[in-house]
């Protein structure tokens, strides 16, 4: 494998890559010359491994096709007619994919370094024997992490856990059961070493408990998995949920760029100045956008709502699940641009603070929608996908000056405050929070039959949004998927939950609009992505693709 093959890890090169990441102010960068592997580690220093291995996180959650494409509520941001292989699963192939594989494995690598210096090379004094097994602890609690963003997405794939040393070409795969087996057993052994409370930057107990829970989820549904894994998810679950209750903080408080570390947050990728490395490569708040500045009166590079980055919309579907007092719909989506410069030489003198786009949430009639009009564009509800609106009298000359060919209420929720034309923010990427540990506890007890306790975490999370107490009175695996659509839209792998739960096929032929065109979806091919050519090739025949590719 590429990766694994290629990648003799130096010690000087892993430091090099930590001093990128920002976490909070544990980190500390140093600059060292006149070094080498067999004379830099020490104990002092020896946490700017760690470092790096969540440095190169980074790129794992950078990396969206495989996570959003190909879903229930998000499709391919063009004109219906339009092709895509990771949404439509038309010609989806083993050119496709290849950050995801290489990516995790990078963490891998990282990971297996950290433990093996830190358990063979360091120099550990008894007072610091603490610190050696937590960094441990943190490396195979990412290390497990990787495994199982692999797992979901290719089946069983190369278990390798020593520092890479030297190139192979005789790599083969494990099973997915196997696979299970191995993220289990690193997050079991990095649980009890890991610290209750520690920055949002760094993994915890209770993240790696929700970690684990999900493990178990998955795992339940497959062919190797019980029903007494539903029973572990559950319970680990409880564990990572605490006593913490989102309802002391409003989803729109959660998502505050003001409130980037709080309690509801278990885990984070940081960025911006959480540490003296001051990264501002996220590109987070470019997902689901227009690229604005192509309205007249957004300016390119004042315009608060950052630029498009990534070539996706969110579906019909996902903007109809929100109910009239869900809180959570004005904190995610924006249903007016607002112009943020003067543009004085077009037919409608624009000045900032003007509406130049609204997106009703329900169709406005005839009447009141002539008179938005002739202030400004409105793009119905079922106008997102068909370019521009047709034999609108008096106003299509408004609609010729919009080059966007598909027009939607783009995302709020990753809002930047810091960030450039070309993509890159500021803003930390929430990787769990307790909100998404109450559903998968529900989701846990609805497998495991106990439908009381499902409803009690299904309703705890709808509560916060809506502010009405046990609006569920009844619960099935779509409820869930509902609420975890509207309330981690665009944070979690919804391609891999859909999948998780046997509704992957069932809900893209509902709901979304370019797979119920002219989808390809195959049951027997596409419940598991294909391993990317070039590893094949570099593997000599070791590595086997998956069936159908």
């Amino acid at each position: 494998m590429k990766l694994l093959k290629y990648i003799k890890i130096i010690t000087v090169f892993l430091v090099m890559l930590s001093l990128s990441y920002a976490c909070d102010d544990y980190l500390e960068e140093e600059i060292y010359s006149d070094i080498t592997s067999e004379n830099f580690i020490t104990q002092d220093n020896a946490d700017q491994l760690v470092i790096g291995v969540y440095s190169s996180l980074r790129d794992v959650y950078k990396e969206y096709t495989f996570q959003y494409l190909g879903t229930d509520i998000f499709t391919s941001k063009s004109e219906i007619f339009s092709f895509s292989p990771t949404n439509d699963y038309f010609n989806l192939n083993s050119g496709e994919g290849l950050a995801v594989w290489s990516n995790n494995y990078s963490v891998i690598g990282k990971a297996n370094s950290v433990i093996s210096r830190f358990e063979n090379q360091i120099n550990w004094s008894d007072a610091n024997l603490g610190a050696r097994d937590y960094g441990i602890a943190q490396a195979k609690a990412l290390r497990g992490l990787a495994y199982f963003n692999l797992v979901q997405q290719y089946g069983g794939v190369v278990i390798e856990l020593e520092e890479a040393q030297t190139i192979r070409t005789d790599y083969a795969r494990s099973t997915e059961a196997e696979t299970y087996s191995q993220i289990i057993s690193d997050l079991e052994e990095a649980i009890p070493l890991l610290l209750d409370d520690p920055s949002t930057g760094r993994i915890s107990k209770r993240a790696a408990q929700h970690l684990l829970a999900e493990v178990y989820l998955t795992r339940a549904y497959t062919a190797e998995g019980s029903s007494a894994d539903f029973d572990t998810a559950a319970a680990l679950a409880e564990q990572a949920i605490g006593d913490y209750d989102i309802r002391s903080q409003s989803f729109a408080e959660v998502f505050d760029y003001s409130n980037q570390e709080n309690d509801e947050i278990l885990f984070a990728i940081q960025y911006g100045n959480s540490g003296l490395a001051d990264d501002k490569s996220n590109n987070k708040h470019s997902l689901f956008m227009n690229q604005v500045f192509n309205y007249p009166g957004v300016n390119r590079t004042t315009t608060p709502y950052g630029v498009s980055g990534f070539g996706a919309m969110p579906t019909p579907f996902f903007y109809s699940l929100f109910a009239d007092n869900d809180t959570r719909e004005d904190a995610t989506i924006h249903r007016a641009i607002i112009a943020d410069s003067d543009e004085p030489d077009g037919p409608d003198n624009i000045v900032a603070g003007d509406t130049i786009v609204y997106y009703p949430k329900n169709a406005l009639e005839a009447d009141e929608l002539a008179e938005r009009l002739d202030r400004y564009w409105v793009y119905q509800p079922d106008q997102y996908l068909f370019g521009l609106p047709e034999d609108v009298p008096g106003v299509n000359y408004l609609y010729s000056l919009n080059i966007e060919r598909t027009n939607f209420p783009i995302f709020k929720k990753f809002d930047d405050q810091d960030f450039n034309e070309d993509t890159d923010g500021a803003r930390d990427t929430f990787v769990f929070r307790v909100a998404a540990t109450h559903l998968i506890a529900a989701e846990a007890y609805l497998g495991a039959g106990n439908t009381a306790s499902a409803l009690n975490h299904l309703n705890i999370v709808r509560e916060r949004a809506t502010g009405v107490a046990n609006e569920y009175t009844s619960i099935t695996i779509d409820d869930i998927l509902n609420e975890r659509a509207v309330e981690l839209a665009g944070e979690e792998n919804r391609w891999a939950v859909l999948k998780r739960t046997g509704k992957l096929e069932e809900r893209i032929d509902l709901y979304n609009p370019h797979v119920i065109d002219h989808g390809s979806f195959d049951a027997g091919v596409h419940l598991l992505r294909p391993i990317p050519a070039n590893e094949l090739q570099l593997s000599d025949g070791s590595l086997e693709q998956n069936p159908g590719y």
